[in-house]
């Protein structure tokens, strides 16, 4: 991309809702940074429920959403599950 202005999540999203990831890596990692600044301030614990719930309002399966969040290293938890918190920044955060 030729600007510094981030591509729009927002072409993923099915009457406003994430029905499911994109396939392609890029693509998938965009929508889940843009999920991540959405959902969870930086370095703010949130529990599990609040969590889940925050992504159902977005996500047709937001266990799994919440997964990848933590795979792709955007969302640590505790080692229970207990708590998520997010910790890098992305190009979505306000600077």
């Amino acid at each position: 991309m030729a600007d510094d202005t981030p591509a729009d999540p927002a072409r993923f999203l099915v009457r406003g809702r994430l029905e499911n990831l994109p396939r392609r890596r890029a693509d998938r990692d965009l929508v889940l940074r843009w999920v991540a600044q959405g959902v969870l301030p930086l370095e703010e614990p949130v529990g599990e429920r609040a969590l889940t719930g925050r992504l159902a309002g977005l996500a047709r399966d937001p266990v799994g959403l919440r997964r990848e969040l933590v795979e792709a290293g955007l969302v640590t938890r505790t080692r229970d599950g207990a708590e998520y918190w997010r910790t890098r920044v992305t190009e979505f955060d306000p600077l």
